[in-house]
């Protein structure tokens, strides 16, 4: 590759400083605030239930109880009694879990459920409809929310200051249920104009369903807002505090869930923008340092020698058995086979015409050829031997063959 040329490293140059710039205006900019209407307990957002998990353990203490599991499976329990409370954007019970929560309530239990969405199953079996009201005199609409029990409220109306759905029940059973609260929308006043029903009681048998249609005043917003805890406070009050409080952690928007490591880093907006940037970084080396360069030449082993390595392993168990013997056996076999196959000469009668064949080939005299054999012929007599005399074999065999490699090497050197 040719090398960059003044002009290039000045706009790549520019180009990197442009890219940290934008990098560090945005990681240095202020995180926008989460209106997720999450309610899950570890959730300090706006729409969070990290508050309402907090008060609600202070209150009850011992008597408060969280569930985590399906309503289906938690009402399988035959010991399950007291209070469940639901609080989420959304509660959508399917058909069994309905029919399930109905027969645990007609059994003396309670259920207090607060969302804007309730499933179309619960709704239709109760004779309920539900609907969404609009503030058309101003953009956004901010609920006004009462108690109708003076005793409880003293007709006090609380005010959430933010745009949030205002839900309402547009048709209820009016011989069966009771009509506990009512909401509507803020238009410069503090007064509800047009009172919309948004929390009513429903008996079922000996129990008691309890809906309620604006969950954000559970919110850490609301209960953080002004006075709002009270009005939370007030809607509670419904509920039998010396029963168990059984509070759902199922049904939330915001619980947690199985993720990866890269998700949570992701999530960070500090961790995110390292992240880019360390891949950035990592391209510009690639495409500034990725030249052709020279590969670099592997080292390759040589190949070991698997039948030396074998022998020594062999020869090592039978020294530490003391089996010295058998080595000088070995060591004669593979001797005899030296002279079969390097100086041509059989082996099968060992008298003075081999010894003196031996010594012709192997260039050693026929005197050291024979004082070799006879210490062979000694140690194949004896039953055993001890390691000095398994030494004095080996060193014997190892000069006569050294002295006929000496004399092979000699005889096929080129002459000058």
């Amino acid at each position: 590759l040719k090398p960059m040329s003044r002009s290039q490293k000045i706009l790549v140059g520019c180009f990197i400083v442009l890219l940290a710039g934008l990098v560090y205006v945005e990681a240095t900019a202020p995180q926008p605030i989460n209106w997720f209407p999450s309610y899950a307990k570890e959730d300090k957002i706006p729409l969070g239930g990290f508050v309402i998990d907090r008060l609600l353990k202070e209150s009850f203490g011992d008597n408060f109880r969280e569930i985590k599991t399906p309503p289906f499976e938690t009402l399988q329990e035959h010991s399950f009694s007291g209070s469940y409370l639901f609080v989420n954007d959304e509660i959508d019970f399917d058909k069994t879990e309905r029919d399930s929560i109905f027969d645990w309530v007609a059994k003396g239990n309670t259920v207090f459920v607060s969302a804007n969405y309730l499933s179309s199953s619960l709704l239709d079996t109760l004779n309920l409809k539900t609907e969404t009201e609009r503030n058309t005199a101003k953009l956004g609409t901010e609920p006004l929310l009462q108690l109708s029990n003076k005793n409880i409220s003293e007709g006090k109306i609380y005010h959430i200051k933010k745009d949030l759905p205002l839900r309402y029940f547009s048709k209820i059973d009016t011989l069966n249920h009771t009509v506990l609260g009512v909401s509507g929308v803020y238009n410069k006043s503090q007064a509800i104009e047009k009172p919309r029903v948004n929390f009513i009681k429903v008996p079922l048998e000996k129990g008691v369903l309890f809906l309620h249609l604006q969950p954000e005043a559970f919110s850490n917003f609301s209960l953080l807002s002004g006075d709002n805890a009270q009005y939370t406070a007030e809607v509670l009050s419904y509920i039998n505090g010396k029963n168990p409080i059984n509070w759902d952690n199922y049904y939330k928007a915001g619980k947690r869930l199985d993720i990866s490591p890269l998700r949570v880093l992701l999530n960070n907006k500090y961790f995110k923008w390292a992240y880019y940037f360390a891949l950035i970084g990592i391209l510009l080396f690639i495409i500034f340092e990725g030249k052709r360069k020279q590969r670099s030449i592997p080292i390759v082993d040589p190949l070991s020698n698997k039948t030396y390595d074998f022998t020594r392993t062999i020869a090592g168990m039978y020294l530490d058995n003391n089996e010295y013997h058998l080595i000088a056996k070995k060591q004669i076999l593979l001797f005899l086979e030296f002279i079969r196959t390097h100086l041509r000469v059989p082996t099968e009668n060992l008298n003075n015409r081999f010894y003196q064949a031996v010594a012709e080939r192997s260039g050693n005299s026929e005197e050291e050829t024979m004082k070799l054999f006879a210490l062979i012929k000694k140690i194949e007599a004896q039953n055993s031997i001890d390691k000095e005399e398994l030494i004095t074999l080996h060193m014997a065999i190892s000069d006569y063959k050294n002295a006929t490699t000496s004399v092979k090497e000699s005889i096929t050197e080129p002459t000058e």
